[in-house]
């Protein structure tokens, strides 16, 4: 096993994606990073070069709704670095519209790249580290997921709850073994997806929000709502609030 660090992130053309990819090779992590725009791949890739020309920056085209292409990309990643420690399945949608308003067309494309692009993905990943016998599982879930939310999340958040448990139940079969999965759960973390939420005062910095990723992979936590303030207990009010006082919190 190469004494280099490696990560493999997806969906890492910009906002929680990219700025991982920052912190990682902030902490010495070659990378392997992957998305639809490699426009901003490139641009990233420079920056990352750099500010820390000893890191490694290898990056891919990749459309998660392909999947021949997944597994593809993931074990070219693997074969160029030699080994992949991390892989963090990140890529995905946040759009979607209330049930029964006849918009199926944007819930249909959430729940396809949101859930079974995130299953091509943790099946790619999963047989490389079952290869290796070593490896760590990071599932970008959602704080939406502890709950069926409302209006224009309810697609949005069943996926995210569906992917959380697919590592979970990953997690069980390699139990025992050196193979790690980590779910994380943001809550309002600034980047392109956060919408009118970024109006809220619990909105977190891009930096912040993503620094309590880092912490929680780095320490291979099997869950982690983050930031912990005020997500933790929040996430706790959020599960289990009345279903009218929660039409208003979404």
């Amino acid at each position: 096993m190469p004494d280099q660090r490696t990560i493999l992130i997806t969906g890492a053309s910009s906002g929680l994606g990219a700025e991982m990819a920052r912190q990682f090779a902030a902490l010495g992590y070659d990378l392997a990073l992957c998305a639809r725009r490699t426009d901003r791949l490139d641009a990233l890739a420079s920056e990352i070069g750099a500010a820390h020309p000893d890191v490694t920056v290898s990056v891919k085209a990749l459309d998660v709704n392909d999947h021949d292409a997944v597994f593809r990309v993931f074990d070219e990643f693997h074969a160029e670095l030699g080994h992949l420690d991390k892989v963090v399945v990140n890529a995905g949608l946040g759009k979607g519209q209330p049930l029964g308003t006849g918009r199926f067309d944007a819930n249909l494309e959430t729940a396809q790249t949101n859930f079974i692009g995130a299953l091509a993905q943790t099946e790619a990943a999963a047989a490389i580290f079952r290869r290796q016998d070593a490896g760590q599982l990071v599932m970008v879930s959602s704080i939406s997921a502890l709950r069926g939310m409302p209006r224009n999340i309810t697609t949005y958040a069943a996926t995210k709850a569906a992917v959380a448990h697919l590592a979970e139940g990953f997690r069980a079969d390699v139990h025992g073994s050196p193979i790690k999965v980590t779910v994380l759960y943001p809550g309002y973390i600034a980047s392109e997806m956060s919408g009118t939420a970024a109006r809220t005062p619990l909105m977190s910095s891009t930096e912040k929000g993503v620094r309590a990723m880092v912490d929680a992979i780095e320490k291979q936590k099997a869950s982690a709502r983050v930031p912990a303030w005020p997500w933790a207990p929040l996430g706790f009010v959020t599960k289990h609030v009345p279903t009218a006082v929660l039409r208003r919190m979404a």
